[in-house]
């Protein structure tokens, strides 16, 4: 009997549409699902008359492969991967490959592709992301891992990946062991900004400007024409253009205005704070689903603290085009942050990080392609090194452009009590990464006035380190210098 090409646990919408991709560019597939009736609904269903084979325990998946084996986990990060690594070890021979398709911390990435290269086998924890119609249509891809496995699975996964306009693959090595889920982190971290902008973007046209879902769907589909063109503004226009069957209401307006979250972008916020990069933005977009959260406690505070009740004045055509102009620039610092983030973590782990290459992986496929990607691809191909995206000659000028706009909206936003945490998280990003000195030297004189933890001096080298005296009666005793 002819073996398969490659075997995926976990039929979930994800997986299923992963398996009907494959099954579409050629590839043959077996599949398994620990509620095997699942197996037969698909085989039965999606997936009647394709050259796909239904397996019903982990041996049978094994065994119906051709070697070395491509086993991909399409399952609920955490202890389901490892519970099922252990399941399938023992049916493994030498130079089988495992492949982790899930949301897992890349952390337990780092920790799985050790162990099971020490038992001879290799890992690949890969980001996938396009939800479920990229996962049908074509995602973007972002693999790392087991170095050796790659050539192995890069027929599959450049072929089911996402195509930008010159046919390229969204999907390209990332780097050893957990850079392949860093960097799906880091794109659901700025996933996580990019969507807290855009809903700001609303708040402000609905609350500043009175704008009705209507009249908003006629700007979010104008947007998508211009600078703006990516996935979540046309699902945003989509949105705001959506009735209510039940009220006949717009969609938008019968939506209780609490979010959730599965701990991408809290991740990328921890990993900010632990390798000292400031992507603020990020993490506002964090706080602001957990203040949505509170639901019942801001009601009751609604109806005690009082704020400001006024429109924005002025021509609404106008005061459109500045939101817009204040979403973009925004937007280009929070992409920074997740960059800087990327770097830090390189540095961190010696990873080879092809930062052009990431950016070409967003530019299809995945949550937040974008059309400005390419600009970002065209930064890094002109300068690798680039140090920050805020300092190539393109989003320089951009952001010279708007931010005389940016600077009005959050103005306006602040004085109609309409909050703005995102928009004025990247203006206070920007506003202190292109400031020659901050206010740190105070903060410095208090750390060493409470806690002796001392400062360094502008009239001597870097590295040296002094500590004053403050009350005279402190003594000459300074606290060790560390920074965490």
């Amino acid at each position: 009997m002819a073996k398969q090409d490659i075997g995926l646990i976990g039929l979930a919408v994800m997986g299923e549409n992963l398996v009907l991709n494959m099954e579409s560019h050629g590839f043959s597939v077996a599949v398994y699902n620990r509620t095997t009736s699942k197996v037969d609904d698909f085989i039965n269903g999606r997936a009647k008359g394709k050259n796909i084979e239904g397996c019903y325990s982990i041996e049978e998946l094994v065994d119906s492969l051709g070697k070395p084996r491509k086993i991909m986990l399409m399952v609920k990060a955490g202890k389901p991967v490892d519970d099922f690594i252990e399941l399938l070890i023992p049916h493994l021979e030498g130079g089988d490959i495992v492949i982790d398709g899930g949301n897992s911390h890349f952390p337990d990435t780092i920790r799985r592709t050790k162990y099971l290269q020490q038992k001879g086998f290799l890992f690949i924890g890969t980001g996938v992301s396009g939800g479920e119609e990229g996962a049908l249509k074509g995602p973007s891809i972002m693999p790392g891992g087991s170095a050796e496995a790659w050539p192995q699975v890069k027929p599959v996964f450049q072929a089911i990946a996402a195509k930008v306009e010159d046919g390229s693959p969204c999907c390209e090595w990332v780097g050893s062991d957990g850079a392949g889920h860093f960097v799906k982190m880091v794109h659901n971290g700025i996933e996580y900004g990019d969507m807290q902008m855009i809903c700001e973007s609303y708040a402000l046209m609905e609350k500043g400007l009175g704008m009705s879902a209507d009249e908003m769907h006629q700007v979010f589909a104008e947007w998508n024409e211009g600078e703006l063109d990516s996935y979540l503004i046309e699902i945003t226009r989509d949105i705001m253009a959506k009735k209510d069957d039940e009220t006949g209401q717009p969609m938008i307006q019968v939506i209780l205005d609490t979010a959730g979250q599965k701990g991408t972008g809290k991740w990328t916020s921890q990993e900010a704070l632990d390798l000292g990069i400031p992507a603020m933005t990020i993490a506002e977009a964090v706080f602001a689903r957990t203040m949505s959260a509170i639901k019942p406690e801001r009601v009751t505070a609604s109806k005690q603290l009082k704020g400001p009740v006024s429109k924005f004045e002025g021509d609404p055509a106008q005061l459109v085009e500045m939101i817009r102009r204040a979403l973009y620039a925004s937007k280009i610092c929070s992409y920074a942050q997740g960059f800087q983030l990327m770097r830090a973590a390189a540095e961190e782990h010696a990873w080879k990080l092809n930062f052009g290459e990431i950016a070409l992986m967003w530019r299809s496929g995945c949550i937040i392609r974008a059309q400005f990607l390419g600009k970002i691809k065209e930064a890094f191909d002109q300068e690798p090194d680039l140090a920050n995206l805020l300092l190539s000659p393109y989003f320089k000028q951009v952001i010279e452009n708007n931010q005389d706009a940016w600077r009005q909206v959050i103005a306006m936003a602040v004085k109609a009590g309409i909050p703005v945490p995102a928009f004025s998280s990247a203006l206070a990003y920007y506003d202190s990464y292109r400031s020659e000195r901050l206010s740190a030297n105070l903060l410095q004189a208090q750390r060493d006035y409470f806690g002796a933890h001392t400062y360094e001096r502008i009239d001597k080298p870097r590295g040296e380190f002094f500590h004053t005296n403050w009350t005279g009666t402190g003594g000459s005793t300074s606290s060790t210098t560390y920074n965490v």
